[in-house]
């Protein structure tokens, strides 16, 4: 339920937001005490709380329990449009965020039997496994798992893969991906998605499985990404059947599943 506030209540919500706008802090940092920003504004706690409840409610701030806690400043959301297949790094460099990587790990393996079926490959084929954090402006967004037959991308290891996966591959293999399906989940973090994403266990994330197809069809990436749900929104663009858009030339079909 929406918290119950107040003419007061609303001003001082409008006033702390004109500050975090106008730089006093800046994303991911603490404001002040509740008694210091109850002074600082001539309002009573009880008042300032039902500021602050409405917008952690709005999303532009996160209220922490127990030691160490407080409230800060939200970061920006990222939106993951599900109408276009873009990497990571070009989806946030359109939205005005920094893209960074952090390379978890990199092997060859068999692969296993949900990658065998994702990519149709017979049981035991070799496929490169590549886990990598996201950060957006510095902070992790993303942990990604990505599965590729390594018949289809011989020294694949052997190249840079901090950037853009998909531009790699269309680079140096000529494979560009034509079409995905993924598969959309709402989860709660374990204590080692947690541990790497900068969050609390339990959180929620977007759990999303994806296979990605080229033009003549082949499915050349099976992967698993987590994304921290309080700084991912999903966006889908729809236009009727035989309009002239980008999901016409690059289908993207998805289901959404919540627990």
């Amino acid at each position: 339920m929406p918290p119950s506030t107040g003419p007061l209540a609303d001003s001082i919500q409008r006033e702390l937001q004109t500050q975090i706008d106008a730089g006093r802090w800046q994303a991911g940092e603490r404001l002040g005490s509740e008694r210091s920003l109850a002074m600082e504004l001539g309002v009573s706690r009880s008042s300032l709380r039902q500021a602050l409840a409405m917008m952690e409610q709005a999303g532009a701030v996160r209220r922490v329990i127990g030691r160490g806690g407080g409230t800060f400043v939200s970061h920006q959301k990222i939106d993951r449009d599900l109408s276009h297949i873009r990497s990571v790094p070009e989806l946030l460099s359109a939205q005005g965020i920094t893209a960074g990587t952090r390379i978890l790990s990199t092997g060859t393996a068999p692969a296993a039997a949900a990658t065998s079926e994702a990519l149709e490959l017979d049981p035991g084929q070799l496929v490169y496994a590549i886990v990598r954090i996201r950060l957006a402006d510095g902070a992790p967004i993303s942990l990604e798992h990505a599965w590729l037959p390594v018949a289809l991308f011989p020294g694949l290891l052997d190249f840079q893969l901090g950037g853009s996966l998909y531009g790699l591959l269309d680079e140096h293999f000529s494979i560009a991906p034509q079409e995905t399906t993924e598969r959309i989940e709402v989860i709660r973090s374990t204590s080692d998605d947690a541990s790497i994403l900068g969050i609390e266990r339990g959180d929620p994330l977007l759990s999303i499985t994806r296979v990605t197809r080229s033009a003549d069809g082949t499915p050349f990436e099976h992967s698993h990404d987590l994304f921290r749900a309080d700084r991912t929104r999903i966006v889908v663009h729809t236009a009727e059947p035989g309009g002239d858009t980008d999901a016409d030339l690059a289908r993207q079909s998805f289901e959404l599943i919540t627990h």
